[in-house]
């Protein structure tokens, strides 16, 4: 800009009265709150977390303890690591209602594989091609048959939930061995700290997801495949093997997070993870991705299945009972997704 007009906004600044400073400071407060807290939602969560963060820590004793907040942690990892996973999905604009169905099969097809005498390597494994196999079926049918999401992901979470109850007749399996049990309660030295291994886990798929999504072809394909299939094809992408895969690595993710969530508990239930799926998918929803597709990120999601749990936690410490925790959760469900509409009408505008 020219030094003359430099001098005309000056001169239009200092003509301003009090009331149209003021008026004008309270635009660009809002110019910056769109651009912001708005486009990227994640900082949004994360406000919300430190302030309720900062309420507990005020008004209880053992929230700040080191060991409550792991206990926090740990218990959301597998919730976290199957949300990186649904978010994929989301992001294109489907859906998957198997999560938690195929976190509990992939935890009980490891167990049997142990209780046959397996490695836990070999057990490991077969829980993790369980899941990547269910995730792979979804893909397949909604992307190339080009069925609804809605409703294969709904019938394909009702087989893995019959197979666990039908490989087991209902009934736990027990007594893992201990080298398997480890991934849930190992706990690394980290300078002072003993930070669970689930936890470890959880921070590196984050990165890994974040990588994928924010610094590949692939993750620059899901975008677009959210928000313009039509581009994509005119380009020549291959658009099926793209929802077939997200789908799959959806599958295999939610397995990690039912393969940690077994070690955990030392037991595997057919009745494990049950509607988890509304928990995965409200990490997803309440971390800043949108329903309509296109927009969401891993740290985001990752902050949705903090607060959600730090939220479960809270509602204790206070004493309240656990019947309000889905009253809150369903609360921060309904606030997330008429933000999402709210800021959808915006940019339609």
């Amino acid at each position: 800009m020219t030094w003359w007009g430099e001098d005309l906004m000056s001169e239009q600044a200092a003509s301003l009265s009090t009331p149209g400073r003021r008026l004008a400071w309270a635009s660009g407060v809002g110019r910056w709150y769109r651009r912001t807290l708005v486009e990227h939602r994640y900082l949004s969560v994360l406000i919300l977390l430190l302030l309720v963060s900062a309420f507990l820590s005020l008004n209880t004793r053992t929230f700040l303890t080191s060991n409550n907040l792991f206990n926090v942690a740990r218990a959301c990892s597998w919730i976290a690591i199957a949300a990186f996973g649904e978010s994929m999905v989301i992001i294109i604009g489907g859906e998957d209602l198997s999560v938690g169905a195929v976190m509990a099969l992939a935890g009980l097809i490891s167990a049997l594989c142990l209780q046959a005498g397996m490695p836990v390597p070999v057990a490991i494994s077969a829980g993790l091609l369980t899941g990547g196999a269910a995730g792979w079926v979804n893909g397949i049918l909604v992307g190339r048959v080009k069925l609804p999401s809605y409703i294969i992901t709904l019938g394909t979470m009702s087989i893995a939930r019959g197979l666990a109850f039908g490989l087991t007749g209902g009934w736990p399996v027990r007594d893992l061995p201990p080298g398997f049990g480890m991934l849930g309660i190992y706990k690394l030295p980290v300078w002072t700290w003993a930070i669970p291994l689930p936890v470890l886990i959880m921070l590196g798929l984050t990165v890994l997801v974040s990588l994928l999504l924010g610094q590949t072809v692939l993750g620059r394909y899901i975008y677009t495949l959210g928000s313009s299939e039509r581009a994509l094809l005119v380009s020549g992408v291959n658009v099926v093997r793209i929802r077939i895969l997200v789908y799959t690595l959806c599958g295999l993710l939610a397995a990690v997070g039912g393969l940690l969530m077994t070690a955990r508990l030392g037991v595997a239930a057919p009745t494990a993870a049950l509607g988890y799926e509304l928990d995965v998918i409200a990490a997803v929803v309440i971390g800043g991705t949108s329903l309509f597709g296109r927009q969401g990120s891993v740290v985001g999601v990752l902050l949705g299945a903090v607060l959600m749990q730090i939220t479960r936690n809270g509602l204790v410490l206070l004493g309240f009972s656990a019947y309000w925790q889905a009253v809150a959760i369903g609360a921060m469900i309904l606030v997330a997704i008429l933000f999402d509409y709210w800021q959808r009408r915006k940019n339609l505008e």
